[in-house]
């Protein structure tokens, strides 16, 4: 499963999910058996190839009408920003849906 991170640069380890406003580069996480398998950066949504099933956002009131168009499925992480802590909370379902 493919998760897409709004981030606010291109290394996992000094680098923090942001607002979609204040992107700085974009982290495609690839996750299976409950596991962190790659992380990539892109500096341009554009450049992903890969079919995103995730994005996950910093709060509720993100515009996301965008990838909920494209069937991206919207999580939030409202307290988590490290990568390690995200992947965490989505492998343990403490990840939020956005309602629609």
């Amino acid at each position: 499963m493919y998760l897409l991170l709004p981030f606010s640069g291109v290394d996992s380890e000094n680098s923090a999910l942001v607002e979609l406003i204040n992107v700085k580069s974009w982290a495609l996480a690839y996750v299976d058996e409950g596991k962190l398998q790659t992380i990539k950066f892109f500096n341009t949504r554009e450049e992903i190839e890969e079919m995103v099933d995730i994005i996950v956002v910093t709060n509720d009131q993100e515009y996301v009408w965008p990838f909920m168009e494209q069937h991206i499925t919207v999580l939030v992480a409202h307290t988590q920003r490290s990568l390690v802590d995200i992947i965490e909370a989505f492998i343990f379902k403490e990840l939020h849906e956005l309602a629609s």
